[in-house]
Parts: C-alpha cells; sequence; structure tokens
C-alpha cells in the first residue's frame, strides 16, 4: 500500500515510519511521497535521504485553502496514495477534502483525545495538572483533532515533568502506535461505524 505523508517540522514520526514501514520490505507499505507546508521543514531532508519525493505547498502561494487544498489533492493522486498521514501536519484541511478523503486521513495527537485538542496539547496538559496524558491516533473529520479515535496509549505525567521530558516520553509511544495502526489499515483491520473504530483481530 502507498501512503503520502505530510509534515510540517523536525520529522520524528516520519522517521520512525521510513524505518518501520518504509524500509521493512515485509511490512508491504511504501512512502510514495511527502509534503510540506515549509520549506525548510527537516523532514524534507529525512525524506530525501531515504530517496523518497518531495513536494513542498505553501499557504501563502495560492489565493485560498480550497485551491492549496487541491494542490495536494492533485499529488495524493499523482502518487496514487490510499492512506494520507499527518505527522506533525498544522493545517487544517477544508470540507470538500476531508470529505474526499473520508477515513483515509489519520493524524497523530499527543494527548488522550478528546482532552487537550488543538496547537499545544502537552502544555495545556501540564497547566491543567492531569495525571495521565498519552497519545490518540484517530481519523481526520472537519473539526479539530475531533475525528473517530482508532487507538490510545496512557503515559503517566510525573511531578518532575516539564513540557519537554513529558513529550519526549509521549512520543516513544507515539512511535510505537502510528506504525502499528497504519499496519492495521494497510490489513484491511480497521471498521468504522459512527465514532466508533473496531479493529479487527
Amino acid at each position: 500500500m502507498k501512503i503520502a505523508v505530510l509534515v510540517s517540522g523536525s520529522g520524528t514520526n516520519l522517521q520512525t515510519l521510513i524505518e518501520q514501514l518504509h524500509q521493512d520490505e515485509t511490512s508491504g507499505i511504501e512512502i510514495a511521497v511527502v509534503i510540506s507546508d515549509r520549506r525548510k521543514a527537516y523532514a524534507l531532508t529525512r525524506a530525501a535521504r531515504a530517496d523518497i519525493p518531495t513536494h513542498v505547498v505553501r499557504t501563502q502561494d495560492f489565493e485560498n485553502r480550497v485551491n492549496f487544498d487541491a494542490e495536494i489533492s492533485r499529488l495524493i493522486e499523482l502518487y496514487a496514495a490510499e492512506l494520507i498521514v499527518l505527522a506533525g501536519f498544522m493545517k487544517l484541511f477544508q470540507s470538500p477534502f476531508v470529505r474526499k478523503y473520508q477515513n483515509r486521513i489519520i493524524n497523530v495527537h499527543p494527548t488522550l483525545l478528546p482532552a487537550f485538542p488543538g496547537a499545544h496539547p502537552v502544555a495545556d496538559t501540564l497547566t491543567y495538572g492531569v495525571k495521565i496524558a498519552g497519545v490518540t491516533v484517530h481519523f481526520v473529520d472537519e473539526g479539530v483533532d475531533s475525528g473517530p479515535i482508532i487507538a490510545q496509549a496512557a503515559v503517566p505525567v510525573l511531578d518532575t515533568d516539564d513540557e519537554e521530558s513529558l513529550h519526549n516520553r509521549i512520543q516513544v509511544e507515539e512511535h510505537k502506535l502510528y506504525p502499528e495502526v497504519i499496519k492495521w489499515y494497510a490489513q484491511g483491520k480497521l471498521k468504522v461505524e459512527g465514532r466508533k473504530v473496531i479493529v479487527k483481530c
């Protein structure tokens, strides 16, 4: 199965997907293209080192967000990607794009959704004082981090945690969970019933 990975930043999750899926011939999963909305995203360097095609699609180069989404859609179709994987991609898609690829876009978020959606989830977790943090992999819908939840993993919050230390421990779980969920998708193990995602054994 071919996937498209969308990035905005350093690409730590992308690196995990490259190593655990793309470079593992037994996975049956190929990263066909990496798309970034930022030219200086280090994730592009990671992709290039793995000989994965890259493209930069910036919002400021388009008249509106619908046209921006359309260019990303064009690339997805060009590379025949069956699944769109968001790995630190910091843009929200418009409704037509989300509807076109319903249940074909997944995202990883560093909290136990529905708690603390949005741009600063780890900081929000610490500010609120919860004792259990975690990671969520979910399908993308038209809201902000509000799509059907596929899988979650819990991470305890320590009294000594700051944002960096907690985020680092959450990322350890992200790097285990995200590749596994993509494998489930490729193997046809995910069934969506309303807001519920059933993982078939």
